[in-house]
């Protein structure tokens, strides 16, 4: 086993795992495909372990290719760190230092969150540190936790409320978040029986939440729509063909508030969490995640 091995090769690895291939991986580091892939090879012949499972459309890793992607990204984030600091070095001023800070950093959030509170955050975050490049994922965040440290850096998402902010694989807490039904201002939907709901996939709690309620509340409904995107889950709200779920603190305009009033039963307390990854992070990383922090709290 060669002990010296050259950092090139660990960027390599991360590159090739992040993208999903050696085409995109060799387009992201400004090299040759084979190239990169020449690099793998020296990476598994230096540390004698199969890192990608070759063959076949998509790359995957291997059992060992997993556990090494996450020394990898540590060995890098020590690299770029101490790079940082010597640039940093000798320079008056923190913020002139911290315009220095530079990478990208991959955050997994919710649809709701990116369009509304993320975007001014962000505006802020990027006119202190310019050099850094944030890339959005948005989506069930529930079922995005798995993957923090490999292909997201940071994970904006939402958890249960009231065992904690830390802990057992929590997040963070920042702040919580009621969620609501809600149908469209014109819209009778809510009278109909059995109630008609416009939700997201299996996974999102606020569908496990509505059906536990709705069922203890002895309330019948069926399932009218189904998706993915919460613009669109909001639009069938409002157009009147559904009762939607939605979090109070992003409750669109366009949409009105039920309660027990209008015979819905209440929903449990949600909670913002942010979640980092294990191990050292990166400069980007660990700034944008403090700023999130910080900036979020804020707007409790």
């Amino acid at each position: 086993m060669n002990l010296d091995i050259d950092p090139v090769l660990w960027r390599s690895l991360v590159a090739v795992a992040d993208s999903g291939g050696f085409t995109r991986a060799a387009r992201q580091l400004n090299r040759t495909q084979s190239a990169v892939s020449m690099q793998i090879r020296r990476l598994e012949d230096a540390i004698g372990l199969t890192l990608f499972q070759r063959g076949g459309s998509a790359v995957l890793l291997t059992r060992d290719g997993e556990g090494m992607l996450a020394y990898a990204r540590r060995i890098l984030a020590l690299q770029d760190e101490a790079l940082s600091t010597i640039a940093g070095a000798g320079i008056a001023g923190g913020d002139v230092a911290g315009r220095r800070v530079a990478g990208l950093v991959r955050l997994g959030t919710m649809d709701d969150y990116a369009t509304t509170f993320l975007p001014p955050l962000l505006a802020r975050f990027q006119s202190e540190h310019p050099q850094v490049d944030i890339e959005v994922h948005t989506g069930l965040t529930a079922t995005m936790h798995e993957r923090v440290g490999r292909d997201l850096d940071l994970l904006l998402g939402m958890q249960p409320a009231g065992t904690g902010p830390v802990g057992g694989g929590r997040g963070t807490v920042l702040r919580t978040e009621q969620p609501v039904w809600a149908v469209g201002k014109g819209s009778e939907a809510h009278h109909a029986d059995p109630l008609p709901l416009a939700l997201y996939p299996q996974g999102c709690l606020f569908r496990a939440w509505a059906f536990r309620a709705l069922d203890a509340a002895g309330r019948r409904w069926r399932l009218a729509y189904m998706s993915p995107s919460l613009g669109a889950v909001a639009a069938a709200a409002e157009a009147g063909l559904a009762v939607g779920v939605f979090k109070a603190g992003t409750l669109p305009g366009s949409l009105r508030r039920l309660d027990a009033r209008h015979g819905l039963p209440s929903l449990p307390l949600a909670e913002i969490a942010l979640y980092r990854p294990a191990g050292r992070l990166t400069p980007a990383v660990a700034k944008l995640g403090d700023f999130l922090e910080v900036g979020l709290r804020k707007r409790r």
